[in-house]
């Protein structure tokens, strides 16, 4: 019997069951995929056995994730669309794939996780279920925290982001050089960091409510982060060194794509 995956998208939210591996996958979705509204693609593979019992109609996959009469694989059945990642365990995510708008997929796994206390300012790419940018005072596991704290009126069950460079504005957002930032209205980002950084007594700020332009893949520092009160789950982003000495044509395609948004 072929084999068959079951993927968590975040650009857009669902759950799919799919008889293409993740890299075949990640082209298939950035490329022809009607529904996708983004070039890019961002997915975790899902390990079905550590899903709640009932939660999705897993019955569903042997069912429809069959091969077509001429032989051609499935591609993707839907399973669910609403409120997915808040459904599924942190412990049932496995790796994570970056997919570039021209179908170049990146694989990462799980990294430990340690804090890092050498940036007092922070910008955060939400993915899911929101998405907006943020700047915070908190490092990564501290906003996990604080953005999926049920004792906040605005708060989240889990949250998928990364963190994204700041480069001189990290330290001052007046001064700090940002010409190599990919970011729309700089000016406006200044002000939000130096509004935190100032002492006004908010951790964090609302910098874009949406990031038009996609995803910010050469800037992404550090990784990917995905949590909720209790769990916690780090993918580190290889170094620019790694991504053109290991991952050059997908390093190639995420820069290009960028100099074009």
């Amino acid at each position: 019997m072929a084999a068959t995956y079951l993927y968590l998208s975040l650009i857009p939210q669902a759950l799919i069951a799919s008889m293409l591996a993740p890299e075949a996958f990640g082209r298939y979705y950035a490329l022809g995929a009607r529904v996708h509204s983004r070039g890019e693609a961002i997915f975790f593979e899902v390990d079905p056995t550590l899903l709640p019992d009932g939660e999705f109609p897993l019955e569903l996959v042997p069912e429809r994730c069959v091969p077509k009469p001429d032989g051609r694989p499935k591609k993707s059945v839907y399973l669910s669309i609403y409120r997915v990642l808040s459904r599924i365990p942190v412990a049932a995510l496995g790796s994570l794939y970056l997919v570039t708008r021209d179908g170049r997929t990146l694989a990462l796994g799980r990294s430990p996780y340690a804090v890092d206390t050498q940036w007092r300012a922070h910008l955060y790419q939400e993915f899911c279920p929101i998405d907006p940018i943020v700047a915070s005072l908190l490092e990564p596991l501290e906003f996990c925290r604080a953005i999926t704290d049920p004792r906040r009126p605005v708060h989240v069950p889990r949250i998928v982001f990364s963190q994204l460079a700041l480069r001189g504005l990290a330290r001052d957002p007046v001064n700090g050089l940002a010409s190599d930032l990919p970011y729309p209205n700089i000016p406006h980002l200044r002000d939000v960091l130096a509004s935190l950084l100032g002492g006004t007594g908010k951790s964090s700020k609302l910098v874009f409510k949406q990031a038009n332009q996609g995803v910010f893949y050469r800037t992404v520092r550090g990784g990917f982060y995905v949590g909720d009160q209790q769990d916690f789950a780090f993918y580190r982003m290889p170094t620019v060194t790694e991504l053109e000495a290991h991952h050059f044509s997908w390093w190639r395609s995420a820069q290009a794509v960028a100099a074009d948004v």
